[in-house]
């Protein structure tokens, strides 16, 4: 169990966390190291370019949503590097990231799940 399952296991269960992610892939939306808050998301509600914490092919990843099929109720997952990591289903999006290092994402406090 890596360190972004326990975040997702916190977040699953309805806390909303802070953390700080490594990695480059999300560069320049989100930077290795800094302060990131994740709540609960309403998978529903999500659109492209929002920045989940989700699960793909059994991999937790802090990536963006590059794309959306309400119809089968699932997001595809990418980096902010072209990489897509694949569809997943709305059950496994845990939480949508709130700010980074304190300054807000827009529109994602509408995103996150209340209740």
């Amino acid at each position: 169990m890596g360190a972004l399952d326990a975040v997702a296991a916190r977040v699953a269960a309805g806390a909303t966390v802070e953390f700080r992610p490594t990695g480059t892939s999300m560069v320049p939306l989100v930077r290795s190291r800094q302060l990131v808050a994740v709540a609960p998301a309403d998978p529903t509600r999500l659109r492209p370019g929002d920045i989940v914490l989700a699960k793909v092919a059994g991999t937790v990843y802090l990536h963006l949503v590059s794309s959306v099929d309400p119809a089968r109720k699932r997001v595809q997952i990418s980096n902010n590097r072209g990489r897509v990591n694949g569809w997943t289903s709305h059950d496994r999006v845990y939480g949508i990231c709130l700010a980074v290092d304190g300054v807000p994402r827009p529109g994602a406090a509408d995103k996150a799940r209340t209740g």
